[in-house]
């Protein structure tokens, strides 16, 4: 296996790699906590079109401890107590199939455990969504290279980032609201958090009246239930007051797309823009917004791929624990084929990212929280594929979910929104614009495109955190 080469951009937040037990680790520098270097706007590229493909509840050390250059580990540490004093333990990680049956607790308070103050020792403690028991060892495991062969094809031939942190340490709802907008700010003082319980077929506009969000407070209070209904404020109810990125789109022609399943069949907290009025009562729901996801094929076959395009999974294609599926990779794969042999291969930057940590260990704390609303959370994976990647890319600079939104305002002109945006450094440097584009090679997988295309949507619940 070709080991990537190792490219610490200067200026940007960098980390340092050192060795750890029984596994690779590295540490953010002292500073990294600090207000990122904000690139400004990267004017024009080759690149016409974004393709966001969004999967599931991963740490980067879940997917990559043994990846060359990604700063993982397969030796962890837990915090035991032994005759009433506190001490710190090494634990071996185990190796373990794509496909578990357990989902973990990967709500803010569970990531305030396992953080322990960025010590990183405390997953051990982490409790259960029900009941008070500890998930012990569950959260120190990392997967059998061999089940996620397209992922790790895909960072060797393309890029891959090993400093991506989740914008909060919370679960899938503000991520994906992040991975629209770059925050969940909706006040100076206060921003979304966590999820809501959820019924497997509303959410959004499409709530019940009386339905409240969970708040995080400038002082990293959580305040259950305090927060407005999941809706922006332009319906009838008092909701949410905030802009994405569909807005800026539109106010520049820019096209746009949001691939995922039908509301009711799987969708749910996963469709970011059911919180977004404007989408969601507009013509643009069931247009802009267009399910089933697998649409992405029949447009990039067709011609109609639009400048910008997130795509999100059926839930047993979307690598989250407990789906008992091995689909997620192939899926993956499949759309990076379908673009890789089309005529948008060479005008287009497709991005893998994993929307929330899961409840996993990680081995690298995250910077110190810059905005004392809940992040940065935890490292996730991103896989950047494009022509214009040198093959084998690792990328240390500081991200977080604004810095794609930053890339996508930058690559088409928007302006910006005024979320983490503005402070986030943009994944442009990734890229080497000045290269002759790269011929694609196909992504080998397990599943072939024509699968998905035939396959039934599987309507299970998304996830409930």
């Amino acid at each position: 296996m070709k080991r990537p080469a190792l490219r610490l951009p200067f200026l940007l937040a960098i980390v340092s790699l050192t060795a750890c037990g029984g596994g690779s680790s590295f540490s953010p520098l002292s500073d990294a906590g600090k207000l990122p270097f904000a690139r400004p706007a990267t004017g024009s590229t080759p690149i016409q079109h974004v393709v966001l493909i969004v999967q599931e509840n991963r740490t980067l050390n879940n997917l990559f401890a043994t990846f060359p250059g990604a700063g993982g580990a397969t030796v962890g540490k837990k915090r035991v107590t032994q005759k009433g004093q506190k001490k710190t333990e090494s634990i071996v990680l185990a190796e373990t199939h794509l496909f578990v049956k357990q989902d973990l607790n990967h709500s803010y308070s569970a990531f305030l455990t396992g953080y322990d103050g960025g010590n990183m020792d405390a997953f051990n403690n982490i409790k259960f969504q029900t009941g008070h028991q500890t998930e012990d060892t569950a959260p120190y495991q990392y997967v059998n290279p061999d089940d996620i062969g397209p992922y790790w094809t895909m960072a060797q031939e393309y890029g891959l980032a090993n400093s991506m942190f989740a914008t909060q340490g919370s679960a899938s709802f503000p991520a994906h609201q992040d991975l629209i907008r770059g925050g969940t700010a909706i006040s100076s003082s206060a921003s979304l958090i966590d999820n809501l319980p959820y019924t497997g077929s509303v959410w959004g506009c499409d709530s019940a009246p009386g339905t409240t969000t969970t708040l995080i407070t400038t002082k990293l209070k959580v305040e259950h239930d305090a927060g407005p209904f999941p809706c922006t404020s332009d319906f009838p109810y008092s909701g949410i007051n905030y802009k994405t990125l569909a807005d800026l789109m539109d106010a520049n022609f820019t096209t746009w797309k949001y691939y995922a399943p039908q509301i009711g069949t799987g969708g749910g907290i996963w469709s970011a823009f059911d919180v977004i009025s404007s989408v969601r009562h507009s013509s643009e729901w069931g247009t802009n917004v267009s399910w089933p996801e697998t649409n992405v094929f029949n447009d990039i076959a067709n011609g109609t791929l639009p400048a910008m395009s997130w795509v999100i999974p059926d839930g047993v294609n979307s690598d989250h624990p407990g789906e008992g599926s091995d689909t997620g990779p192939s899926w993956v794969a499949s759309v990076v084929n379908a673009v890789g042999e089309s005529q948008y291969w060479n005008s287009t930057a497709i991005i893998i990212v994993w929307d929330d940590w899961g409840g996993f260990y990680d081995n690298v704390p995250p910077p110190l929280p810059r905005d004392n609303q809940g992040g940065p959370g935890l490292r996730v994976p991103m896989i950047v594929v494009s022509p214009y990647v040198p093959q084998g890319e690792i990328s240390s600079t500081f991200y977080e979910f604004g810095s794609i939104v930053r890339f996508v305002e930058d690559t088409f002109n928007l302006g910006r929104l005024g979320t983490t945006d503005q402070t986030s450094n943009s994944i442009a440097d990734m890229f080497d614009f000045g290269q002759s584009p790269r011929a694609f090679q196909t992504i080998g997988s397990k599943y072939s495109r024509a699968y998905f295309l035939h396959r039934k949507p599987s309507r299970q619940p998304v996830d409930s955190q």
